[in-house]
């Protein structure tokens, strides 16, 4: 009998199982548009430092385009060109909402909550006017185009009001809106039109010309207006609402355009900026550049109505604005940093290159044509000039007819003459102006001969009748037949112009008559 040994392991078999290494994902090269490069050649540079939400961006519109960003109870000067701190203006006694800058650049408007609005000189940061009439916190100030007298302004008292900034008095006092007005713009193209939006989900556009101080128009976003903005051309405004950016026609009686909807919070603030050229000019393509609580920037090309660009940032975002000169883009959050981005210029590569020591930079230009050279002389008429050329152009000579030659010799019956050999009605009543401005017509018409004045009957009886010719052509008329009815009684072709002409006249009695008749049943039908 076998006994078991307790003791005894049990044997395992092991297997290794190979185990594949994990692939590193391969990095997405998608191919940028042209667009895109543009826009993402700005490349944000972080400015800390700053107290609280940046409630509002805003570009001085002349050189070197200071940009003044407010935030808590102050209002700080930015240098576009380095984008380090310029000034700070810190005259104020409650949070700071919005500044406008006066179109010369000189002087600088900025609003409270405390519903003090002040005018500051720019350079010497002195305050020079105060004005003090909204009883409620003040959302918006706008200087209106080329207009260095007058300021826009709006706030949480639902007034919109027009200042005259000398004298520190309102003009005009703008009921309408039914909540908080927090945003407004003013026409580019006119300074007496501007936009406001407001918390009640309309916009309202105002014109300071009309005496009973109502909107001229009136749009529904169908969300609280964050911001409204009109476009470069002065037909069309866009509108930040909800998640949505909206497009309107006020030519065509406020009509919504598009509506662009790619944010996914609401959005905060928009701008127009332009795409520049490669050596840092403007550019006529404008865009719409929209912000977020989302985060995101996103640029929306209104003429082909699609997003072109978006850019992501790591935290909320409350303002944005575009550099005139196209070279700088700042966009202010909601924790007190900004992210100012301005663009390199791109150096032309013909214009110089570095050479291999990096001793400098060696020229490397074009040999220009000299009239010392033979091929100066043989470059032909097709061969196109240079930036540097002067160019004289040729004026074209005018060519005149037949008639303006002879009236500028003072020829005048050969003129009309001319005139009546041609088949422009329009030219034959210019020349009787002329002659009629001379006092020469009577001479020219007593001067005529029978188949000359043949021409002259046989005109009078084709147009006389036309409304734009018959005030001049039948007091003429009269005048022709009491001076030469001698000359008509004699001759038969003559004769025969006259009973044309008097056919016509007739003719043109009997239709003005029928005319009057319908007009009379008309008019009893109404009754």
């Amino acid at each position: 009998m076998a006994i078991a040994n307790d003791s005894q392991q049990p044997t395992t078999v092991s297997k290794n199982f190979p185990v594949k290494p994990k692939l590193k994902p391969k990095p997405r090269n998608l191919s940028q548009t042209p667009e895109s490069k543009y826009w993402s050649s700005f490349k944000p540079q972080q400015i800390p430092g700053l107290v609280s939400s940046i409630n509002s961006i805003v570009f001085s519109p002349t050189t070197p385009h200071l940009f003044a960003a407010t935030h808590s109870a102050s209002l700080t000067l930015f240098s576009s060109l380095t984008l380090e701190k310029h000034s700070t203006i810190s005259s104020f006694k409650d949070v700071v909402t919005c500044s406008s800058f006066r179109p010369d650049g000189s002087l600088l408007a900025a609003s409270d909550l405390s519903g003090l609005i002040q005018v500051f000189d720019v350079k010497s940061r002195t305050p020079l006017r105060r004005l003090k009439s909204h009883t409620r916190p003040v959302r918006f100030v706008k200087y209106p185009f080329l207009d260095k007298l007058h300021l826009v302004s709006g706030g949480d008292d639902g007034i919109v009001k027009f200042w005259d900034v000398a004298g520190e008095s309102v003009v005009l006092d703008l009921f309408g809106h039914k909540d908080y007005v927090r945003c407004g713009d003013c026409s580019p193209v006119n300074g007496d039109m501007f936009v406001t939006g407001s918390y009640d989900h309309t916009v309202k556009l105002w014109d300071v010309r009309v005496e009973d101080s109502k909107s001229v128009m009136e749009v529904n976003h169908g969300k609280p207006i964050e911001d409204v903005m009109f476009l470069p051309s002065g037909g069309l405004i866009a509108t930040a609402g909800g998640n949505s950016v909206k497009i309107w026609d006020l030519i065509g009686g406020g009509k919504m355009v598009y509506s662009m909807e790619s944010h996914n919070k609401t959005v905060t603030s928009v701008c127009v900026g332009r795409v520049g050229n490669e050596s840092g000019e403007e550019a006529m393509q404008y865009r719409i550049l929209s912000v977020a609580l989302d985060g995101y920037m996103k640029v929306f090309d209104y003429g082909k109505m699609k997003v072109t660009h978006s850019m992501r940032f790591p935290a909320p975002l409350m303002s944005v604005a575009f550099s005139p000169d196209c070279m700088t883009r700042v966009i202010g959050t909601s924790n007190g940093t900004i992210f100012a981005g301005r663009r390199k210029k791109k150096e032309n590569v013909e214009s110089g290159i570095e050479n291999f020591w990096s001793l400098g930079r060696v020229e490397t230009q074009k040999p220009m044509l000299r009239p010392t050279y033979f091929r100066y002389f043989q470059r032909g008429q097709s061969d196109k000039p240079s930036e540097g050329d002067y160019l004289v152009v040729r004026p074209k000579k005018l060519k005149l007819g037949e008639h303006d030659k002879l009236l500028k010799k003072f020829r005048h019956k050969e003129a009309l003459v001319s005139v009546l050999n041609g088949k422009n009605p329009e030219n034959v009543v210019a020349v009787m102006e002329e002659l009629v401005a001379r006092k020469k017509l009577m001479k020219c018409v007593s001067n005529l001969d029978n188949e000359e004045l043949g021409l002259l009957l046989s005109f009078m009886q084709k147009h006389s009748t036309v409304p734009r010719y018959s005030g001049l052509l039948i007091g003429l008329m009269e005048k022709v037949l009491e001076m030469r009815a001698k000359d008509i009684r004699t001759c038969d072709v003559l004769k025969g112009h006259i009973r044309n002409l008097k056919r016509s006249v007739e003719e043109e009695i009997r239709v003005q008559q029928l005319l009057q008749e319908i007009q009379g049943i008309e008019q009893r039908n109404k009754r």
